[in-house]
């Protein structure tokens, strides 16, 4: 086994430098630090580099959900069909806007939505679908657009994971029939520290999402409170939440879009490296397809659990105590005891998704390693993964 790390190698680290720093004390120092003229530029920006009319900036991605689904009318009596393998985030905005998640099973070897248990979910009562670009990789989105023009549905993507992807040579955020929410998390491709952005190209969801997200007034502080602003009341034209951004984050997001590119070819590359040294492993990589370029969010591992000697968990234990931030995106979300309650689900109901759940984990990847950190992480999940494979008995 190779030496300790001295560091630890954290999962998702973001990489900040001076411009961004520079942004943000010039934002605390303006005397305007709420949301104003700097979430107003990171919108324009944002909505330009993913090619979208319009983006909406708010406090996380699950806001980004909870918006999108009531600006689309998604009501109590109504169905959303989302992944059984996501974050809690993506199954939670759909009970707070009180319909019902009904969740499917996914494809194998992408480990996305599997459109083909969409068609068989859909009910009298289903509104709305929810793809999840997991870990980056874009969904079928052919198919699922096809699905939804036939039964009506609208379309909400969840690309927490997917900022920078891209389907077809357009940007996930950037597709034409559907809605898509973008998370700036700490570990996310960029980040504003906490953040969300929706992005859409209808003008009717634009408005309900920005009114919305500051208690449902009719004019937002900005326009009430900026210098030169005229008198101007503000009305509560519907019912709303606190969901808005500042401009101490928005200034932190503009800094890291600037970069977006190179850190994606930073993770790229590292994707290349950890591939190369892991051929031959029993483990394997969500099946890529060569038309979308993948924002890569998480390197994902699959654990062939027939052919080691150790499970999952302790594979990724052995991993942390060499200081490599290895952990697990995500369990299936009937197996979590809310949902398996709220939801009525039981062990085995996806089975795929239980199974990746299961024997899934991920690796640290991002710009902020540098490249001895990379190497010094593929070599010790290599040797980690060899001396846990079973050996296969030599007959004379």
């Amino acid at each position: 086994m190779e030496e300790q790390k001295k560091d630890f190698i954290l999962f998702g680290k973001p990489l900040i430098g001076e411009d961004e720093i520079n942004e943000v004390v010039n934002v605390l120092k303006s005397g305007w630090i709420g949301m104003g003229p700097k979430c107003i530029e990171f919108e324009n920006e944002f909505a330009k580099y993913v090619g979208a009319k319009h983006a909406i900036s708010v406090s996380s991605c699950t806001a980004a959900l909870h918006l999108s689904l009531l600006a689309a009318g998604i009501k109590s009596s109504d169905e959303v069909i989302t992944t059984a393998l996501t974050f809690a985030a993506t199954v939670n905005a759909i009970i707070m806007t009180g319909a019902k998640p009904v969740l499917v099973d996914i494809d194998g070897k992408t480990l996305n939505i599997d459109p083909e248990k969409i068609k068989k979910a859909i009910t009298p009562k289903t509104k709305a679908i929810i793809p999840v670009h997991f870990g980056g990789l874009p969904c079928d989105m052919e198919k699922i657009y096809e699905i939804a023009k036939e039964h009506n549905l609208t379309v909400i993507e969840d690309a927490a994971h997917a900022i920078g992807s891209t389907w077809r040579g357009k940007k996930i955020g950037g597709l034409k029939k559907s809605m898509a929410c973008f998370s700036f998390y700490p570990n996310k491709n960029i980040t504003s520290i906490e953040g969300g952005m929706v992005t859409t190209d209808s003008d009717e969801i634009a408005e309900k999402v920005k009114t919305m997200r500051v208690h449902g007034m009719s004019n937002e502080a900005w326009k009430r409170y900026a210098k030169g602003a005229s008198l101007n009341h503000s009305w509560c034209v519907m019912p709303g939440f606190k969901y808005n951004m500042t401009d101490v984050q928005a200034a932190l997001g503009l800094g890291q879009l600037k970069k977006i590119e190179k850190f994606l070819e930073q993770r790229e590359k590292y994707t290349k490296l950890y591939d190369s040294e892991f051929r031959g492993l029993p483990i394997r990589r969500p099946l890529s397809d060569d038309d979308h370029r993948h924002g890569l969010h998480l390197y994902l591992l699959v654990l062939d659990q027939g052919k080691t000697l150790k499970s999952r968990d302790e594979i990724v234990q052995e991993m942390r105590n060499a200081g490599i931030g290895a952990t697990v995106h995500y369990h299936a979300i009937h197996n979590h005891p809310y949902f398996a309650e709220a939801l009525g689900y039981k062990k085995g109901s996806f089975p795929i998704a239980e199974k990746i759940g299961e024997t899934i984990f991920t690796l640290p990847i991002s710009p902020s390693m540098s490249d001895d950190e990379a190497q010094y992480v593929a070599k010790t999940v290599q040797t980690i993964i060899k001396f846990s494979t079973k050996r296969v008995p030599v007959t004379v």
